[in-house]
């Protein structure tokens, strides 16, 4: 491990002459911003945001400013940390606060410790044939074990270098501890960790367990706890995350969403899993457990959406969406051996995640990485980052490149090179035209070449990038395009027409390049036909790293997908001359009077204005239903307490800026307090939740301090827990009772069907009984569709003969069709169930089916005898899965029972199961409470002038997409 130079503790600094100073340079910085008002309010106990109304950056400017003034390096966590003044003051006054040092003589990694020649790089050849990301984890942590991967700047300033030797021992170790935890494959994971080696190693470890990984953003700010609790918990349970692997000075915070959580079992450190379980009985094993084999077509993490426009979702993304989103990438940015990342992006979201960790993971890469507060703090850190190291590769949201040319002093860049930058992405929001040439013009001294920036665009949905534009070569005039339109016939009419050389107010918008490899994209009108060249609509991607869908969100789900493997993106582009160009989100923008307003082009104005913070600003439109349009809101936070009069002068400011720059007013200008814009945890606003807290009244809600907060919630923990003790008391009494019930009832069942004379009074004893049991167990079974099949189903013994396919979902199962039908039927089943204990009886006194499944050489034999059952008028009910598991999830069907539809003629009939697994899961012992759903589907009749194979898939996959949506489960 390489560590930066070794630093001196400066002495105590005299409290009072600190105090003295830091309150002199926040009222100094308060006159910068603009908000005279706020003087009055610098006292130790002043709010830094609610009082002061200073954001995140604001914070940030002010920290570097005490630094300098007081020559001391204050920690970066003191930037999410301090609350008031006197927090700033007290931070700086503690033993052991370091001399500021210059950044450009910090002591980074050398680049030749992270540098490896051609000859020891495998390259990503030998991963062409990849299936998952298992592969190529197990690949670089045995082919290129000894090589530097990450070269990791902890809070310490010091560098870690891990291997990709090291990260492969120590996931496996993760992974280890996990499957002693119980963990099964499938089975979600959530990650709430800073960007650290226990993020590396736990991401990896789950993957390797067989797990789906959840990263979710870990807590950094007190006085939000219980917005972030809510939150959070909201993600936890609509993934069904089993375990949360978190810090130690998070696990207080993470035990509070335990009790709102039903399905999490637990809460761990990767130090307790690595450590205590992980590695100790790893060594201890005589041989290697054997290793989870993944398919493609397994999920591998859910990526949560921002929420920018409305609540979080989960993407579901597999290990093929993941390989090839990241193989286009490649391609696209002509990743070579000697390239480097360099990145400070968090990496709980797909930017951070995907583009600037897993893709180097695939390649064999090197990727210099930091935390985001250490670039927040600090932004120059990234620049160096990128002289130390050499990097080629980087990515950052339009924000960063603004952060940079105006927080980074010139004394902070002496000697700063980079040159080596031959790929710096601009995405992840709106891109400002202006950023653009004002980064490559204030870097230009430094060996910044413009070529090297460019502008893309991306959305979790397509698992990351859609579309990049090609390389420039040095010299070119203007790398990237940017479209000056004119903006009436853009607004009414949506054709990108360019404005004339004079006109004042243009809309801007910047051109993101062309699709990557293997993506296509369409711009489509409101009735999904082509919009045509330079007009406006609705932008469609496909391709193969495009999602299947939400996490167990089928209305979403369907709102997303448009058919033939097109996915709506929810934003609004128009393509001309080969480039696409991003306008808008769907949602965001604003009609009025027969124009479409863009709100970030309003923000952009609006946030000129005299006492309102630039950032912190919201437009979006509200019905009024007199003037058949929408009216223009905006939302602004103020620079603190403003008098009557100085908010009548910013309303008549943003008045005046915004009427300026679109040639219409608003019609509300709301201002409120800062702090009162909800944003998400990548720090963009959302619209749709702030448009929501508008219309119910709630935007002003003052915020409770942060002890309230952390005793409500842990409050309310405490109630979840105890209602949870109580439900487990009750579900303990309720399995119990269940065993009883199973004695009581189907023992004398099964004792009459065994000794029954003949096979019909077996078969009505046992449809008998099974009723009953249902029926003491408390247990309603709810039947809809017996229409499909027959006038009277439910009571008719005379219907099909047919092919019922029903997902397969618990033990209990079989006993509901026993319970519910009538009519002759046979089960078909593996032939282990034939010798089951009690259903086993029932089995072979009804003369069902029980197959080998492992016996390739007798499947013709059985298909033959599915085939005479339906010839001689008797129905079959066959699980396509062929088996079940504890987690939900509608499993890959196989074709034996269509095959047999296909030969005699018959009807298949969907028949979905919901509610049962819920019951009776894999792998418990006990029934828990709960209702039964049966849902017998419209049938599906073989097509005999078909293809045999081609109608056995067709029939598979539209039984099987049927059964996934009225199951409520997705499609594994």
């Amino acid at each position: 491990m390489a560590t930066a130079s070794t630093k001196v503790a400066s002495p105590l600094l005299d409290r009072a002459e600190s105090e003295g100073r830091v309150l002199a340079l926040v009222r100094e910085l308060l006159i910068e911003l603009g908000s005279h008002h706020a003087l009055d309010d610098v006292t130790l106990r002043a709010h830094l945001e609610k009082d002061l109304a200073l954001g995140s950056l604001e914070r940030v400017e002010l920290v570097a400013r005490i630094g300098r003034a007081l020559q001391i390096e204050l920690p970066d966590r003191i930037v999410a940390e301090a609350d008031t003044v006197g927090d700033l003051i007290q931070a700086a006054v503690q033993p052991g606060v370091t001399p500021e040092q210059h950044t450009g003589s910090l002591s980074f990694t050398s680049p030749a410790s992270l540098a490896s020649s051609p000859s020891d790089f495998s390259g990503p050849g030998e991963l062409t044939a990849a299936q998952t990301l298992l592969d190529v984890i197990r690949h670089r942590g045995t082919v290129d074990a000894a090589r530097p991967h990450i070269a990791l700047r902890e809070e310490s300033d010091a560098t870690r270098i891990i291997t990709f030797g090291e990260l492969y021992q120590r996931a496996r170790a993760i992974a280890r501890g996990l499957r002693l935890r119980g963990l099964q494959p499938g089975q979600s994971v959530a990650l709430m960790l800073p960007t650290s080696a226990d993020f590396f190693e736990s991401f990896a470890g789950v993957l390797l367990a067989g797990g789906v990984a959840v990263p979710i953003y870990p807590p950094m700010r007190a006085d939000k706890i219980e917005e972030y609790a809510r939150r959070q918990s909201a993600i936890l349970r609509s993934a069904e995350a089993r375990f949360l692997i978190t810090f130690r000075q998070a696990e207080a915070v993470a035990h509070l969403l335990q009790p709102h959580v039903p399905s999490l079992q637990g809460v761990v450190t990767t130090a307790r899993l690595a450590g205590k379980d992980g590695e100790l009985k790893l060594a201890a094993a005589n041989e290697e457990d054997a290793p989870h084999e993944a398919r493609g077509r397994d999920l591998a993490f859910l990526q949560y959406t921002s929420g920018s426009t409305g609540e979080p979702k989960g993407v579901m993304l597999t290990h093929a969406n993941l390989l090839a989103n990241i193989r286009s990438i490649v391609a696209a940015l002509g990743v070579n051996q000697r390239d480097t990342a360099v990145s400070w992006l968090p990496l709980y979201h797909d930017m951070g995640l995907i583009g600037c960790w897993l893709m180097p993971l695939y390649y064999g890469m090197k990727l210099a990485a930091m935390s985001p507060l250490a670039f927040l703090t600090r932004p120059e850190r990234w620049l160096w980052a990128v002289h130390h190291h050499k990097g080629t590769l980087a990515a950052a949201p339009n924000f960063a490149f603004e952060l940079c040319v105006r927080k980074v002093q010139d004394r902070d860049i002496e000697g700063l090179d980079l040159s080596s930058w031959r790929a710096l992405l601009n995405g992840a929001e709106p891109i400002n035209p202006g950023t653009l040439d004002r980064f490559c013009e204030r870097f230009a001294p430094c060996g910044f070449r413009p070529e090297a920036l460019l502008p893309v665009y991306g959305l979790a949905e397509a698992t990351l990038a859609v579309t990049v534009p090609p390389l420039k070569t040095s010299g070119e005039p203007r790398p990237w395009r940017i479209d000056r339109l004119d903006r009436a016939t853009f607004e009414r009419e949506r054709r990108a027409v360019a404005a004339a050389a004079d006109d004042a107010a243009p809309l801007e918008f910047v051109g993101v390049g062309q699709p990557v490899p293997g993506y296509e994209v369409r711009i489509v009108d409101e009735n999904g036909n082509d919009a045509g060249e330079a007009v406006e609509g609705n932008l469609w991607f496909r391709g193969a790293a495009a999602t299947q869908g939400y996490y167990r969100n089928l209305a979403a789900t369907a709102g997303l997908q448009k058919g033939d493997g097109w996915i709506d993106s929810g934003d609004r582009a128009y393509q001309s001359r080969g480039e696409v160009f991003i306008t808008g989100r769907v949602k965001d923008i604003i009609i009025k009077a027969g124009r479409n307003i863009y709100p970030h082009e309003v923000e952009e104005a609006a946030g000129a204005a005299e006492g309102v913070r630039r950032g912190c600003i919201v437009a979006f439109g509200v019905a009024d239903e007199q003037a058949g349009t929408e009216r223009l809101v905006i939302v602004a936070e103020t620079k603190g307490k403003l008098t009557e009069a100085a908010a009548a002068q910013a309303e008549a400011a943003v008045t005046e800026l915004v009427t300026e720059a679109i040639g219409i007013p608003p019609d509300v200008i709301e201002l409120v307090a800062p702090a009162s814009i909800p944003k998400t945890s990548s720090g963009k606003l959302r619209r749709a939740e702030t448009r929501k807290l508008y219309l119910t009244g709630r935007l002003a809600v003052h915020k409770l301090p942060a002890w309230i907060q952390v005793a409500r919630l842990t409050a309310a923990s405490g109630a979840r827990a105890a209602r949870s003790t109580l439900r487990r008391v009750f579900d303990l009494l309720y399995g119990v009772y269940g065993a009883l019930a199973f004695g009581v009832f189907l023992l004398p069942t099964w004792t009459a069907c065994y000794f029954a004379p003949t096979k019909e009074l077996a078969v009505r004893w046992t449809q008998f009984g099974n009723r009953w049991f249902f029926r003491m167990m408390f247990i309603p079974i709810t039947v809809r569709g017996w229409e499909n099949v027959a006038p009277d189903a439910a009571r008719s013994s005379q219907v099909g003969p047919h092919v019922f396919v029903c997902n397969h979902t618990s033990f209990l199962d079989i006993l509901i069709f026993l319970a519910l039908f009538r009519f002759p039927y046979r089960f078909v089943s593996k032939k282990e169930v034939a010798h089951w204990p009690f259903i086993g009886t029932f089995i072979r006194r009804r003369t069902d089916f029980a197959f080998e499944r492992e016996d390739r050489g007798a499947r013709l034999a059985q298909a033959e005898a599915l085939a005479q059952s339906l010839r001689e008028g008797v129905s079959i009910l066959v699980y396509p899965e062929g088996t079940f598991v504890a987690a939900p999830g509608v499993r890959p069907f196989q074709l034996g029972a269509f095959k047999a539809a296909f030969a005699t003629g018959c009807k298949v009939v969907p028949v979905a199961l919901r509610g049962v697994r819920e019951i009776l899961r894999d792998s418990t012992t006990l029934p828990r409470p709960g209702r039964v759903t049966v849902t017998i589907l419209p049938p599906l009749e073989p097509n005999p002038r078909a293809q045999e194979f081609t109608e056995m898939v067709r029939l598979r996959d539209a039984s099987r997409a049927a059964i996934a949506e009225h199951s409520g489960e997705h499609l594994l």
